[in-house]
């Protein structure tokens, strides 16, 4: 039973301090515990803590780690896709990938998501809950471990929308870049976003310095509100005002995710009209914010109706951004034969009755 008791993967090293002088214990043993949990080890496997502070610490105090319910491996670019099982029970996803320049992990921020993206798989059952911070890291932890390498980065864009988990998001930011934990720069951060405007604007102030990213996916309010129910509460000119504060606020770019959907949302016309609503609203004489557009072809979910542009309408769409002045690029595909995209492996776990 945890009710009552305090989480200690969500707690920094000061507010363990706290816990441990409260159950009679020196506050030396904060440093000790929260080194050793940011390296997979709850308070009961760290040596050098007696019979009698572990119970100590587990009459008051509980850390639970995330288990590895599925792993698959990519056999074409080692991707990996990780569906991490809760103390709750619940599922989440999580997906490793390996660059030239690191190893980056794509976490979960909530179980489900009540944001409504008709392209998305994470979202058709709704939201169930949102993550604690100490489960945010979890999926970090374990993923490091059980790969015995160290994670370089983190990209905040698998299950749930990280905005809508406002407060805990926060808390996992600044406990995920402490240097005795899991110590990850900020600048190795993004955090992607189906456009909670008011939540912006709060990120903005945070003086957090990662980088945002954006889930556009149309360049005009019908397109966008079809596929995104979030655009009828902030349209796309409230989103962009609140993109160009966030860049005058920061000096951090952003990026644009637009995911290309064939018939929908993928044509010359679309990518021109794409280019001067950016150039428009976020350009002018007194700024010189860069602007870049990562074109994602749409992720084929069998209970959605969408299909991914073809290579020529992608390429044609980043050529017509690039001649006016909008920096394309077209997201590689990575974990394609384990199906590496958040949400569905969640459902065949849903579905097989065992979340």
């Amino acid at each position: 039973m945890t009710e009552n008791k305090i989480d200690l993967l969500s707690k920094n090293e000061a507010e363990l301090a706290e816990f441990f002088l409260s159950i009679g214990e020196p506050k030396y043993r904060a440093g000790q515990l929260f080194t050793q949990m940011h390296k997979g080890l709850s308070p009961e496997e760290i040596t050098n803590f007696s019979a009698a502070t572990k119970k100590k610490i587990a009459e008051k105090a509980f850390c639970h780690f995330p288990t590895v319910a599925r792993k698959l491996v990519s056999a074409l670019d080692g991707t990996v896709k990780y569906l991490f099982r809760l103390a709750d029970g619940n599922c989440v996803e999580s997906v490793v990938m390996r660059y030239e320049h690191g190893t980056t992990i794509c976490i979960s921020t909530q179980v489900g998501c009540r944001m409504g993206c008709r392209f998305c798989a994470s979202t058709i059952d709704g939201k169930v809950r949102d993550l604690e911070p100490s489960e945010l890291l979890g999926q970090i932890i374990v993923a490091s471990k059980d790969l015995g390498e160290r994670i370089d980065g983190i990209v905040m864009m698998g299950i749930g929308e990280p905005l809508d988990n406002y407060d805990n998001v926060i808390r996992f930011l600044h406990l995920v870049g402490e240097k005795n934990g899991v110590n990850i720069g900020y600048r190795h951060i993004s955090l992607s976003t189906c456009g909670l405007v008011d939540k912006i604007y709060a990120l903005a102030k945070e003086n957090l310095p990662i980088t945002l990213s954006i889930s556009l996916h149309a360049a005009d309010d019908d397109t966008r509100s079809e596929i995104m129910p979030i655009n009828k509460r902030y349209p796309i000119g409230e989103l962009l005002d609140a993109c160009r504060d966030y860049f005058a606020t920061t000096g951090r770019r952003l990026s644009f995710e637009y995911t290309l959907i064939a018939g929908k949302n993928d044509t010359p016309e679309t990518a021109k009209k794409l280019a001067d609503l950016l150039n428009s609203k976020l350009r002018s004489r007194s700024t010189t914010m860069p602007i870049h557009v990562n074109l994602i072809p749409v992720n084929e979910v069998k209970e959605r109706d969408f299909t991914h542009s073809d290579k020529r309408a992608v390429a044609r769409f980043a050529e017509i951004l690039e001649k006016h002045g909008i920096r394309a690029t077209v997201r590689r595909k990575l974990g394609a034969d384990i199906n590496a995209s958040c949400g569905q492996l969640r459902r065949a776990e849903a579905k097989e009755g065992n979340v």
